[in-house]
């Protein structure tokens, strides 16, 4: 496993944890124990905490960009574990270093971490969802390439 990958394993777990318990306790902590707990000797441990602080202050953007994606599922209705795996995907698709993490390369992430951690159609799910939103961004591009 890539660290880049573990990395981003770690992420979703801390997220996870975070949601379960309704947003009350300490992320850093949560990291710090997960870093501990799956990660020893991880490397770049400075990407586990831009993706969970990075989803954190992006989060009500992501969950209405979820929201708008996905219209039949509300948010809370999502599996936590696919919810956190959208937010993780979805953050390293708008407002990630897009040459460090190429958008193709955020959403197959997304799709290797649902297929690992989620339930069986979790893998369609998350990428029906990153699929849509890098569809809009692209059209968006086109549209501004031609004013």
């Amino acid at each position: 496993m890539s660290s880049r990958h573990l990395s981003r394993s770690i992420a979703m777990q801390s997220l996870y944890e975070w949601d379960f318990y309704n947003k009350k306790r300490d992320i850093r902590k949560l990291v710090e124990k997960n870093i501990k707990e799956f990660g020893p000797g991880l490397k770049d441990k400075d990407f586990v905490y831009q993706l969970v602080m990075g989803v954190l202050k992006h989060l009500p953007q992501i969950d209405k960009i979820i929201e708008k994606a996905a219209p039949q599922w509300p948010i809370e209705q999502i599996s936590i574990v696919d919810r956190n795996i959208l937010r993780i995907g979805l953050y390293e698709l708008l407002y990630g270093d897009k040459k460090a993490v190429p958008p193709k390369v955020a959403i197959n992430e997304a799709i290797e971490l649902a297929k690992g951690f989620g339930g069986e159609a979790s893998g369609r799910f998350v990428n029906g969802v990153l699929g849509t939103v890098y569809k809009e961004m692209q059209e968006m591009e086109e549209e501004l390439k031609k004013e």
